[in-house]
């Protein structure tokens, strides 16, 4: 789970109908502990919604590779991560993500002889098994653990945040530990201390559609392997590598009733952003990007993400009288996705 300031989001459990807060799970329990080895703090700036937000990582590497969930990093102006066991801090920069999968890779600048997390196998967890969560429950940087057992494998869910984005995961353990906001990127550990999944899937504010307390972890397995992918530097489908494509916008659905009926309505721009720069103004509506319709904000997004920072594009829309326009936009670089 990752905690957030100012900034709303949602969490939905796709095998029941019957919404509730998620809550501490029944018959788990949480206590502050010493500082784990390989478990970070991660506190990020999200600049451009007046924001802040904490969740929690893996050193994988002495160098300083970090693995964590995307949400946790998403919208990020400025990342940094805390060794609990020091208190030293580095600034971090985003290798890469994969939003479908709900899991990111950083980089310390400068770090070295850093402590790392020991793995396991997650294919080998059994329903019933004792397991620990490690994370920065409630955001105060301080790690403390919520021990459980797994409730079941193989479990679906769909995640989806105030932006209206949403995306499934698949694949991923379930436990009745008592995870917290902040948890979000921490690991899922057995008895002896491997991990076994990186726990994700809540935050505050969200809310779980189910019959019951839960908490969900991706298995460790999938974690890694496509943290290797990214550290490869191979973009896919589903991992975007580097820095992150940049319109300059917060949008919302233009469908609305009147006369539009489709597209991403501009609520508002980013002072000096490609899309002020081009003469893009709150009230217009982008109907297509590059040359493909955009039918809703969600398509927007998927659209600018397939680019690189310094593209130029075309972007069609509607100005405030219904007029259609185009204009020319060359893509910063911004915040992960």
């Amino acid at each position: 789970m990752v905690i957030r300031k100012a900034l709303a989001a949602a969490l939905v459990a796709a095998a029941s109908a019957v919404a509730a807060t998620l809550l501490l799970a029944q018959g788990g329990s949480a206590a502050v502990v010493s500082p784990t080895a390989g478990v970070v703090v991660i506190e990020t700036n999200l600049a451009y919604q007046n924001a802040a937000a904490a969740g929690t990582g893996m050193v994988l590497t002495s160098s300083g590779i970090v693995l964590t969930n995307n949400h946790v990093i998403k919208g990020a102006t400025t990342v940094k991560v805390v060794i609990p066991s020091t208190h030293r801090s580095y600034t971090a920069s985003v290798l890469g993500y994969d939003v479908s999968d709900d899991v990111a890779v950083l980089q310390l600048k400068g770090a070295k002889n850093l402590k790392t997390v020991t793995t396991g196998n997650s294919s080998k967890v059994k329903t019933g098994q004792l397991v620990t969560a490690v994370g920065n429950a409630g955001g105060t940087g301080v790690l403390t653990t919520a021990t459980g057992r797994v409730t079941a494998l193989r479990q679906t869910i769909t995640a989806s945040d105030g932006d209206g984005s949403s995306e499934q995961l698949v694949g991923l353990i379930q436990t009745n530990a008592a995870l917290q906001p902040g948890d979000s990127g921490g690991p899922l550990e057995d008895s002896t201390g491997h991990v076994l999944g990186m726990d994700t899937a809540a935050s505050s504010g969200f809310v779980v559609q189910s019959q019951g307390n839960q908490a969900y972890a991706i298995p460790i397995n999938k974690a890694l392997t496509i943290a290797k992918q990214i550290e490869s530097g191979h973009s896919s489908s589903t991992v975007h590598i580097g820095t992150t494509a940049f319109l300059g916008v917060s949008v919302e659905s233009a469908a609305q009733g009147g006369e539009v009926d489709s597209g991403a309505l501009i609520a508002q721009t980013v002072t000096g952003g490609p899309a002020d720069q081009a003469g893009l103004v709150a009230g217009d509506v982008i109907v297509s990007f590059d040359g493909q319709t955009v039918d809703a904000p969600t398509t927007l997004g998927g659209l600018v993400l397939k680019h690189s920072a310094g593209d130029s594009v075309q972007v069609g829309y509607l100005d405030q009288f219904g007029n259609q326009q185009t204009v020319t936009v060359t893509l910063g670089s911004g915040p992960p996705q």
